[in-house]
């Protein structure tokens, strides 16, 4: 063994002291780096962040603004309610978590103790509904129905109910002023959800968790405008969650009101004769099925020729906007979402697409003339017109002979066009196009604005479908597989068109231009594209985007901010063609297919123009269009599985031009009895204290009117003052139906 000397035994030692020293030295150098960090460079940032989490937010709702008609009614408004609210704060602090408290204020309130419970304790991913998505801090509503009795027992009797409230609160209200409904436009409102809170953080328009947003409608196009801004109050707690002091408050700014072009008054008549024209259509035969018609859907639209503002908009079926307001029912959000009752949540004005027709003929007619035809013809109006051994057959067999393009129009003749768009295929090589195709008829679709949108400020407006070579070829690969698989050569209708379409679905047929040429096969346009034409025929060729928002004012009124027409266009046609065309429309209205339901109207004071559509949709009946313009509207209305478009639509559109100009049965005008007889322009004003100067109501001004008709000697003057419209049975069934079940929470 080798001995170490004791002097390299000390150095070793030393120096394993010194590299401890070093280790210690660094390790306390960090540290104290580290603590100056977090102290002192970066302490106030975390100070703030620390408090926060001491801090509780409490939020006021701001008032939602009003949505008004042009005159300043009321179509989406807030009524006062008492709101019996539970804080859970206080109810912790109980012995029994307030179990007691609960149940003596659902004897109160007639409810059960177990749904009083349920309505306080807190969602989560494993908690059914009823539950309280809000904060913990924010006192919980229980009912927005309490009544006066209800509020002054809980009131007078404070030491029974500790941590419960009863105050009158702000609630959505649709009123339906004069019975007007307008559901589909105004849309509704809903809880915002958590993904909803996460994406608008960041914006200058955040989300509290206590907000209600539009779901559909006006209520969620200016959703941001009306909403306004909620107070919150910041309230310092404990770590055991008692408040200890306030810290600071910002204020509730209430929101904006949103004044509309819509005229409650010829709402509440295109409602009602767009429901009178469908149940009159199911009272006919229908001669190709030999059962009546169906008339399961339709919509309406009344629309300011020179500006594109909508007047009037109607989708039917209906339903009751207030069903949605304090929480819907499983079973009424089950009814309006299903199919049983055909959709009612659906704008049709909007989101119905179907062929049109023969109103779609001012289409092909400006194609015509873009391709180089003549507008005077000669063209032959034959009874049919034969083309690869099948016949296309005009309108009830019919034939006028040699006639011009404008009479073509006025008498709907279907061969004319059926010739002019098969010159046209031909021309751009048939079976076998050429490199570089016209396409006139197609192309010129497209610049009317068709297979697009209008640019409504409306949500989830459809595009409608112009049945182009481009669309043709991706149909084709979407569904040929699909067709190759089912198709047969010698099988039914259907197998026979899946095995041509196998074959040849990506090509542009002789039979499909046929078709395209008269507003049939692939084609689909909506009420609102066709209105935006033929307004824009009216008006000389300008395509406005359809718009219903007119303004929007602050509260305190003095802040008024005009939303101004745009336009996304002009008509692809010169002012001669416009004019001829329009001459022709006029000639529809006096002699032509839509004359029989004009007679005895002022043409000499209020030249009309209209063109009548009967649209053959497969599988089902037709469907019925009538689009109508005057120097200062457009109306245009469908009935799907209605009948021809004179014949359903078209005394129901007549009637809705007798409200607007005041026209009588015999063709005299009577300027008192005119609802809207020029477009309003002025704006509705509002005061200081929110306060909207508003006329006076008419209960009905549809059975106002259906009485003129059954007695002339009737007061029927739909201006003359009344008290506003009571609620409307389908609103009391709501509240009843809200009252019984307590508000039991939202539906998705």
């Amino acid at each position: 063994m080798t001995n170490i000397p004791e002097t390299g035994r000390n150095t070793r030692v030393q120096i394993r002291l010194v590299v401890i020293q070093v280790l210690v030295l660094s390790l306390l150098l960090t540290l104290g780096g580290r603590l100056w960090y977090l102290q002192i460079r970066e302490g106030a940032a975390y100070a703030k962040e620390a408090s926060g989490n001491h801090v509780q937010q409490v939020v006021q709702p701001a008032v939602r603004g009003s949505i008004l008609d042009a005159r300043g009614v009321a179509l989406a408004d807030n009524e006062t309610r008492l709101v019996v609210s539970a804080s859970r704060t206080d109810l912790l602090k109980m012995p029994d978590d307030g179990k007691d408290v609960l149940t003596k204020l659902a004897k109160v309130l007639g409810m059960k103790p177990k749904e009083v419970m349920a309505k306080v304790r807190l969602c989560d991913s494993e908690t059914p509904q009823p539950c309280w998505n809000g904060s913990p801090y924010q006192p919980i509503p229980i009912t927005d129905e309490a009544t006066a009795k209800q509020a002054l027992q809980i009131r007078e009797r404070a030491e029974d109910f500790p941590g419960i409230t009863a105050e009158p609160e702000a609630m959505r209200r649709y009123p339906s002023p004069g019975k007007a409904n307008t559901a589909q436009v105004l849309g509704y409102l809903s809880p915002v959800t958590d993904e909803e809170i996460k994406q608008a953080q960041n914006t200058n328009s955040p989300y509290l968790r206590s907000d209600q947003v539009g779901r559909s409608g006006l209520e969620r196009q200016y959703d941001k405008e009306l909403r306004g801004k909620a107070g919150v109050t910041r309230y310092e707690v404990d770590n055991l969650g008692r408040v200890i002091g306030q810290a600071e408050a910002d204020p509730t700014h209430p929101g904006d009101n949103l004044v509309t072009s819509i005229d409650s008054r010829v709402q509440r008549i295109a409602e009602y004769q767009l429901n009178e024209a469908m149940k009159e259509a199911r009272k006919q035969n229908d001669r190709n099925t030999g059962t009546n018609y169906k008339a399961d859907s339709g919509a309406v639209v009344v629309m300011e020729a020179k500006t594109g503002r909508v007047v009037a908009m109607a989708s039917n079926p209906n339903y009751d906007p207030n069903a949605w307001v304090g929480g819907i029912s499983a079973k009424d959000y089950a009814r309006l979402t299903g199919k049983s009752s055909n959709y009612p949540l659906l704008n049709r004005a909007i989101q119905g697409q179907s062929a049109p027709g023969s109103i779609f003929k001012v289409v092909p007619t400006a194609a015509a003339i873009n391709a180089g035809y003549s507008f005077d013809g000669p063209y032959q109006c034959s009874s049919s017109f034969s083309l690869g051994g099948q016949v296309f057959k005009n309108f009830e067999s019919k034939g006028y002979g040699p006639i011009s393009l404008g009479r073509a129009l006025e008498v709907s003749c279907d061969t004319v066009f059926y010739r002019l768009s098969h010159e046209e295929w031909k021309r751009d090589g048939g079976a076998k196009p050429k490199k570089k195709t016209n396409d006139w008829f197609y192309k010129t679709a497209h610049q009317f604005g068709l297979g697009k949108e209008t640019g409504i400020d409306l949500p989830n407006e459809v595009t409608g479908r112009i049945p182009d070579r481009q669309w043709k070829l991706d149909y084709w690969k979407a569904n040929k597989d699909v067709w190759c698989r089912t198709g047969k050569r010698n099988g039914s209708y259907a197998e026979k068109i899946a095995y041509e379409n196998c074959l040849e679905g990506n090509r542009l047929r002789a039979g499909d231009s046929v078709n395209y040429s008269i507003g049939q096969g692939d084609t689909l346009v909506t009420p609102i594209q066709m209105a935006t034409i033929y307004g824009a025929i009216s008006n000389g060729g300008t395509l406005y985007d359809p718009s219903v928002g007119k303004a929007v004012i602050s509260a305190d009124g003095k802040t008024v901010s005009p939303i101004k027409p745009k336009s996304h266009g002009r008509l692809p046609m010169t002012k001669t063609t416009r004019d001829r065309i329009d001459d022709a429309l006029a000639g529809v209205a006096t002699r032509g297919t839509a004359a029989w339901r004009f007679g005895g109207w002022p043409q000499d004071k209020i030249p009309m123009h209209a063109k009548t559509g009967t649209a053959e949709v497969y599988g089902k009946q037709t469907t019925s269009w009538f689009a109508t313009y005057t120097k200062d509207y457009t109306v245009v209305m469908t009935i799907a599985q209605g009948g021809t478009g004179s014949g359903a639509s078209g005394p129901a559109v007549r009637n809705i031009y007798n409200a607007l100009y005041g026209v009588s049965e015999d063709g005299k005008i009577d300027k008192k009895k005119a609802l809207l007889p020029t477009p309003q322009e002025a704006l509705p004003k509002v005061k200081t204290d929110g306060t909207i100067f508003s006329p006076k109501v008419s209960k009905d001004p549809a059975k106002d009117q259906q009485a003129k008709k059954k007695d002339p000697n009737a007061p029927a003057d739909p201006l003359q003052p009344a008290t506003a419209a009571p609620p409307t049975p389908e609103n009391r069934d709501t509240r009843r139906r809200r009252r019984r079940r307590g508000n039991r929470g939202w539906a998705a």
